[in-house]
């Protein structure tokens, strides 16, 4: 029997391989970097891009809510699917509620859907890695979801092809309630171990705050943070 047929056959040895096929998607994709700092949380993404290509097209960073932001690393189209089903449910929570939704309600809500779909036949795994930062009542945080549905906190993580070395950077060089520019330029370091031949407008950085989300190329965060 051909195990990697179906999502929801577990092979002899107890795996499921179209996740685990979803993650080498995820593996193969562009290096995306998260930090937590004082007081916020900072994103960082490479993308590629092309002469005649429209740069926002090609964007990994991505708005959930005023103070939600999400970078992906994987298929494209599954993170811009998994952001707007994201977005509706921070906005059904503002309506129903009258408050911002919380990082981990809205993690949680993104790795169920994940998981929902390595249960039935007829449909695949989400090919897209996800990390989620945020800033809420309970403080800044970060998050982690896989192709499988797994939730993780993490104070800095990086998930992509340039993964491994960017987490070495990472271990080295984070301290406990950074600054958000020193935890940006750890972030344009992390990215660039991980991708030594990436030019700067191939990188994108966000900062999300209590007050919100800005979003930098990398000579703008040096610059204003």
């Amino acid at each position: 029997m051909a195990y990697d047929r179906t999502i929801v056959v577990f092979s002899p040895d107890g795996r499921l391989l179209q996740v685990e096929y979803a993650r080498q998607a995820v593996k193969r994709g562009n290096t995306a970097v998260g930090v937590v700092v004082k007081d916020a949380v900072v994103l960082g993404a490479t993308k590629s891009s092309t002469p005649l290509g429209v740069d926002t097209t090609y964007k990994k960073i991505f708005a959930i809510d005023e103070h939600i932001g999400v970078v992906s690393s994987g298929l494209l189209a599954d993170a811009r699917d998994l952001v707007e089903m994201a977005r509706i449910k921070g906005q059904i929570n503002r309506i129903t509620y009258g408050e911002p939704i919380s990082v981990p309600t809205i993690t949680k809500y993104l790795a169920n859907q994940k998981h929902m779909v390595t249960q039935y036949a007829g449909v695949r795994p989400y090919g897209v890695g996800l990390l989620i930062g945020g800033v809420d009542e309970s403080g800044a945080k970060l998050y982690e979801t896989d192709p499988s549905g797994t939730m993780i906190e993490w104070k800095a993580q990086a998930i992509g092809k340039g993964a491994d070395k960017a987490k070495k950077t990472l271990k080295s060089g984070f301290k406990e309630g950074m600054l958000a520019k020193d935890g940006a330029n750890l972030v344009l370091k992390a990215l660039k171990a991980g991708e030594k031949d990436i030019g700067k407008e191939n990188i994108e950085l966000a900062v999300i705050t209590s007050d919100g989300i800005r979003m930098f190329s990398e000579k703008e965060a040096i610059k204003n943070l």
